[in-house]
């Protein structure tokens, strides 16, 4: 009998599109994955949804696993995809069957440490700003103090570009005005791996490893030593990644069957 698919959902960050951030992971994940790289609902018209927050993207993941069928998922998510996978896992829990965690862009404001809360609201003022402010301060906060950012690729900039100023102030908005239901996600029970870059701004991104290492039952945090939040390991390291997952996918699916889940 011949095994079926892993069925997998890939959420991106809140600047480059799905299909570039993972066609180097998908490309070693291999034929054996059903994988759906998503593009975020914050891009889906020409401007975020009124009143966006993470319900939209929430909702956009329970539509695509629905159209392709998945009863229950492995769930990938990166920045700002990451935020929007720990608030599916927060609401709709039994139907993932992992959640892999690269650097997300919000864990919610709860049991956070004052390190970490300051950090975050340094991200306020982005909300007023616009262009090339907007993107060197974006990129400034997510990397380690004395890491310079990646020099943007030569050429004119893509069309996709013109919608990423109002999506990152759409997703910064959201998180400054919500929060994320952490007695929620103590109750999910399935595997969490979280990736963290060595070159990230350890109060940001380190510091919230160490608060959902407290808050998920089964957590583990892999480091990438040499990468950044600019330079992720899904792109630069896509074959350690690919091992780490499919390790984590093979775990969760055999506890998912010594419980029934499949």
């Amino acid at each position: 009998m011949t095994a079926r698919p892993w069925p997998v959902i890939l959420l991106p960050g809140g600047v480059l599109p799905a299909g570039p951030a993972y066609a180097a992971l998908l490309a070693e994940l291999g034929a054996d994955v059903d994988a759906r790289p998503k593009e975020l609902e914050v891009y889906a018209g020409e401007a975020p949804p009124p009143g966006f927050s993470l319900a939209d993207e929430a909702a956009g993941i329970a539509r695509v696993a629905d159209e392709a069928g998945f009863e229950r998922f492995h769930l990938v998510g990166y920045s700002g995809g990451g935020a929007s996978s720990l608030a599916f896992a927060a609401d709709q829990p039994d139907r993932l069957l992992s959640l892999a965690l690269m650097e997300p862009a919000f864990a919610g404001w709860q049991e956070i440490t004052e390190a970490e809360r300051s950090h975050l609201e340094r991200f306020r003022p982005l909300v007023d700003m616009d262009g090339p402010e907007l993107f060197a301060t974006f990129q400034a906060l997510q990397l380690a103090p004395g890491v310079e950012p990646p020099a943007p690729p030569p050429g004119p900039p893509p069309p996709w570009m013109a919608k990423r100023p109002a999506g990152i102030r759409a997703f910064l908005n959201a998180f400054l005005a919500s929060d994320l239901d952490l007695s929620a996600l103590r109750r999910f029970d399935r595997p969490v791996w979280f990736a963290l870059g060595g070159r990230s701004n350890p109060d940001y991104y380190a510091l919230m490893a160490a608060r959902l290492a407290r808050v998920f039952p089964d957590f583990t945090v892999e480091l990438f030593p040499d990468r950044h939040h600019f330079d992720p390991p899904h792109r630069i390291e896509p074959a350690r990644v690919a091992e780490s997952l499919r390790s984590l996918w093979s775990r969760a699916d055999g506890d998912a069957q010594s419980i029934g889940f499949r």
